[in-house]
C-alpha cells in the first residue's frame, strides 16, 4: 500500500487498450473533454497504427497474414502458441499478437484453448466483430431493465454495430430458409435464423471494416488530443491504495525493466477475463469471489458443403474484396427448446489452380450454454509466477452433467441442420473445441448486486469496500453468455464509464461540463 497523493498525475488511468479499455476512454472523453487520461498496455503495437484492428491496417503484410488466418473461420486456429520468453526485461523482443495462455507459463491443462493477446488494442485487434446481443438468462436481472436496454443501445453505438453488413445474396437466402425449416419452430419471435449483426463500418469502396479499440477512440491512433496518453510495453504490477482509495499502480516497462508509479484519481482494470483478477491477487485485493464462476460456453463447430441441387442454388456467390466469406448468419438463442446460439457463415469453396468457384461451404458452429459454477476458476500462486513475474495462473474448468447433456443436444441440432443443407458425417465433420476456444470467457471478477462474497464489484464495476477503484470487460459479466461476449462486456464499460464521470464531476464540484448520461455521436 502507498499512502494517496495530493494530486494525482492523471484524473482516470486505464490498465488495457482493448476494445474495453477504447470504450472507457472515449465515454470519459466525452463526458469531460478536459480529464486526463493515461491508458497502458503491456504489450507492444502493432503495425503503425496503434489499435487498429488488423483486418483493416495499412501494414501490408500484417493485413496479409491476418487474413491467412482468418480464412480458417474461428480464431482459435490463428493463435500463436510459441512459448514467450523466460526473462521478463526480453518481452518486447515476443511476437505482438494472440498466443496459448499456457505460453506465459500458467497450467491450462483444464482449459487447453484459452489464449490472450500480448499487444496494444488487446483481443479488439483481432476478434472476429460478430455483436449479437444478450437475451433471456443472459440479461443481467439485477439491473432495471430500462437501463440495461439503454446501456445496450450506447454500447451497440460505440461498437458500431451493422445490422447485416455483408448484404444478401440468392444463396445465402436459401440457406437462410433451409436452416429456419430445422429450428423456426423453437425460435422465439424476432429470433428465427437471421443475418449476424457485427461491428462493421461500410467504406466508401464496399470495403468491410472492423472496429478496432482506435476506430471507438481515435486517439490511440491518430494522437490529436493533448489530454490522452498511451504508454505501450507498460505492465501494471501491482495496484497501489489506503483503505478504500486507489492511488494508482506501480507498473514495470517490459523493454528496460524500470519500474514507475503512476498516480490517478480513478483506476479502472480492463487487462482482460484473467489478467484483470490476476493484477488483483497479486495487489493483495483478494474478495471471496475473485477468479470464481469463470464460464465460457462450449464451442461445437462444423463444416458442410451445400448440395446445390437438393436446394436450388444455381449460383455461387463470391466473397467481396478482403472478405472470404459472402453471408455471416445468425441463430439466436431462444428459450429451452432452442438454448444455442449458431454462428454460421457460408463461403464459395475456390479451386487453387483455376481461381474458380467450385462448391459452397457452410461452416456451421453452435455456441452451448454452461452452467456457472464457482469451481471453476483461476487459481493464483502465492509462490510461484509466470514469465512476466506475476502470480502464475492455474486454471481449474470442466463442464457438469448438464452441460455434457446440452452439448449432446447441440450435436442433435447441427446434425439436423447441417444434413438439411448437405452431406454431413458427424464423426468427420463436426468437432467439439477445447475448452478455452472460443476466447468468450466471462466472470472472475464478476459483478453483483451486493457484496456477498459471490462478486467482485458493483454493478457499475467498483470493486467492493473501494472508492474509485473500478473494472471493466467480459470478466465482470456475471451471467452465462452463449453469444459472443464483446458487445454485453461493453456494457460494463459503459456502466464503469459512467460511475468514474460522476466520480470526477465529485471531485471537481460541477467545474466540468459531465451530464449524468454519456453521449455518444
Amino acid at each position: 500500500m502507498n499512502h494517496l497523493p495530493a494530486s494525482p498525475d492523471y484524473d482516470v488511468l486505464i490498465v488495457g487498450s482493448g476494445i474495453m479499455g477504447a470504450a472507457i476512454a472515449r465515454s470519459v472523453r466525452d463526458g469531460n473533454p478536459a480529464a486526463r487520461i493515461l491508458m497502458v498496455d503491456a504489450g507492444p503495437v502493432i503495425g503503425t497504427l496503434p489499435g487498429q484492428h488488423l483486418h483493416d491496417t495499412p501494414d501490408e503484410e500484417i493485413r496479409r497474414r491476418f487474413a491467412a488466418r482468418a480464412a480458417a473461420g474461428n480464431q482459435a486456429l490463428y493463435v500463436g502458441v510459441s512459448r514467450l520468453s523466460e526473462d521478463g526485461t526480453a518481452l518486447a523482443d515476443a511476437e505482438a499478437g494472440m498466443h496459448s495462455l499456457s505460453a506465459f507459463g500458467s497450467d491450462t491443462r483444464e482449459m487447453s484453448g484459452s489464449s490472450v493477446s500480448w499487444n496494444v488494442g488487446g483481443m479488439g485487434a483481432h476478434w472476429a466483430a460478430a455483436t449479437p446481443w444478450p437475451y433471456g438468462p443472459e440479461v443481467v436481472d439485477f439491473l432495471p431493465a430500462d437501463e440495461w436496454d439503454a446501456d445496450l443501445e450506447t454500447s451497440q453505438r460505440l461498437l458500431r454495430v451493422h445490422p447485416s453488413p455483408y448484404g444478401t445474396t440468392v444463396a445465402g437466402e436459401i440457406v437462410h430458409a433451409a436452416l429456419d425449416d430445422v429450428f423456426g419452430d423453437t425460435s422465439d419471435e424476432g429470433r428465427h435464423v437471421q443475418a449476424m449483426p457485427m461491428a462493421v463500418t461500410i467504406s466508401e469502396t464496399g470495403r468491410l471494416l472492423r472496429t478496432g479499440p482506435s476506430s471507438i477512440f481515435e486517439p490511440l491512433a491518430l494522437g490529436g488530443d493533448d489530454n490522452f496518453e498511451l504508454r505501450a510495453n507498460t505492465l501494471a504490477i501491482r495496484v497501489e491504495y489506503a483503505g478504500s482509495r486507489a492511488s494508482g499502480i506501480t507498473a514495470r516497462d517490459t523493454v528496460t525493466g524500470a519500474l514507475s508509479t503512476i498516480t490517478a484519481h480513478s483506476t479502472v482494470l480492463a487487462a482482460d477475463t484473467m489478467r484483470t483478477p490476476q493484477l488483483l491477487w497479486a495487489s493483495g485485493i483478494r474478495p471471496a469471489a475473485l477468479g470464481k464462476y469463470l464460464n465460457e460456453h462450449a464451442f461445437l463447430t462444423g463444416r458442410v458443403t451445400v448440395d446445390r441441387e437438393r436446394l436450388g442454388i444455381t449460383e455461387i456467390p463470391l466473397a467481396r474484396d478482403g472478405e472470404w466469406a459472402t453471408t455471416a448468419t445468425w441463430l439466436p438463442r431462444s428459450g429451452d427448446n432452442q438454448p444455442f446460439q449458431g454462428q454460421i457463415m457460408q463461403s464459395p469453396v475456390m479451386d487453387a489452380a483455376t481461381g474458380d468457384a467450385t462448391d459452397y461451404a457452410v461452416l456451421l458452429a453452435l455456441y452451448i450454454p454452461t452452467e456457472v459454477r464457482a469451481e471453476n476458476r483461476i487459481e493464483f500462486s502465492d509462490t510461484e509466477t509466470d514469465i512476466v513475474g506475476m502470480p502464475r495462473m492455474t486454471v481449474h474448468f470442466s463442464y457438469s452433467a448438464e452441460d455434457q447433456a446440452m452439448i449432446e443436444r447441440a450435436r442433435d441440432r447441427q446434425a439436423a441442420a447441417a444434413q438439411r443443407l448437405g452431406e454431413f458425417v458427424p464423426e468427420r465433420d463436426s468437432l467439439l473445441l477445447a475448452p478455452g476456444s472460443s476466447l468468450h470467457y466471462t466472470g472472475t471478477v464478476r459483478m453483483g448486486a451486493a457484496d456477498d462474497g459471490t462478486s467482485v464489484c458493483n454493478p457499475d464495476g467498483r470493486v467492493w469496500k473501494f472508492d474509485n477503484l473500478y473494472l471493466a470487460g467480459n470478466g465482470v459479466v456475471p451471467t452465462p453468455l452463449t453469444c459472443n461476449s464483446t458487445l454485453t462486456g461493453t456494457i460494463t464499460a459503459v456502466r464503469a464509464a459512467r460511475s468514474i464521470l460522476l466520480d470526477l464531476e465529485t471531485a471537481t464540484a460541477g467545474a466540468s461540463p459531465i451530464a449524468r448520461g454519456i453521449p455518444v455521436a
